[in-house]
């Protein structure tokens, strides 16, 4: 299926002007006259005129135009692409266009597209149509789009029937380990999670701080592209009453992502080093028998990216 039009703009990817249209005609009488190659979507081209014509194609009485794929490339063994042909026309200022709008497949069987009907010879040589100027000038182009297909897919993994996760720490006061991990739990997304729980803080600098981390422990079998996105709450529960503390969760957990933030130990661990001073913790969190329960409820999506 074509499209015919008049467009104000150049071409995008390739512009041919030619100086003596009578001159190519006699170079190229019966044949074909092929520009230098130029590249669009990581592979080169060649854009290819008839100015008399393409017999062989049905072309007979009118300005043939193609584009050609240079299958030498390693990475053209098979390209589908969409392309628009370009005539200038001096007396309007605007380029007259046919567009092919369904795409092209372009291989080594069949390297060139086009059409052998683009404008009557009668018309285009007709020095008052324009499109013949200043002499015996004329100008061509060409926009090859092919599509490198990059995609990204997100996706959204159907929620637990249980959204939230307790876990009860016990004699908090006595705890001696630098690091106590919660036993795993699922919240969507075909991925287990855990809280790392640091009660002296995750370092010397944050010794006077509960340090709380939310944890991807098997992220290292994730594959390059993965990204997991978790958002939710992470609450320190009120022994006592309803005045729970709560963390905001809205990190990207992925197969790449580098620990910036101050926040942020590594690519999959992400929590707050300073949750809650222990002095602010001991007079409002522990409970009469030195307990300290954490919840956390996360929405999770999953968004894979792709290249060719």
């Amino acid at each position: 299926m074509t499209n015919n039009t008049s467009l104000c703009r150049p071409p995008c990817t390739y512009t041919m002007k030619i100086q003596s249209l009578s001159q190519l005609k006699k170079l190229f009488p019966k044949s074909e006259y092929k520009s230098a190659t130029f590249s669009s979507g990581k592979y080169n081209w060649k854009l290819v005129i008839y100015p008399t014509g393409n017999e062989k194609d049905n072309g007979n009485g009118f300005l043939s135009m193609y584009v050609e794929l240079d299958t030498t490339s390693p990475t053209a063994s098979t390209v589908f692409a969409y392309f628009t042909f370009f005539v200038y026309n001096k007396k309007e200022n605007k380029y007259f266009t046919i567009q092919d709008v369904e795409g092209k497949q372009f291989n080594a069987i069949r390297p060139v597209w086009g059409f052998a009907q683009v404008l009557p010879l009668d018309t285009f040589n007709d020095p008052k149509n324009g499109y013949v100027f200043e002499g015996d000038q004329c100008e061509f182009g060409v926009d090859v789009m092919a599509p490198l297909t990059n995609w990204e897919v997100v996706s959204f993994p159907k929620k637990p029937l249980n959204p939230k996760f307790s876990w009860t720490v016990n004699k908090f006061s006595k705890l001696k380990e630098h690091c106590y991990t919660s036993d795993k739990f699922s919240m969507g997304g075909g991925k287990n999670w855990v809280i790392k729980l640091y009660p002296k803080g995750y370092s010397t600098t944050y010794s006077k701080f509960l340090s709380i981390f939310v944890s991807l422990p098997d992220g290292g079998t994730m594959k390059a592209g993965e990204k997991y996105h978790a958002r939710g709450d992470c609450r320190l529960l009120d022994p006592f009453g309803n005045d729970h503390m709560s963390g905001k969760v809205d990190n990207i957990f992925s197969y790449t992502t580098s620990s910036q933030a101050s926040s942020q130990t590594s690519s999959q661990d992400w929590g707050w080093t300073q949750y809650i001073s222990l002095d602010k913790l001991r007079k409002a969190y522990l409970g009469k028998d030195d307990s300290l329960t954490i919840e956390i409820e996360l929405e999770v999506f999953l968004t894979t990216t792709s290249s060719p």
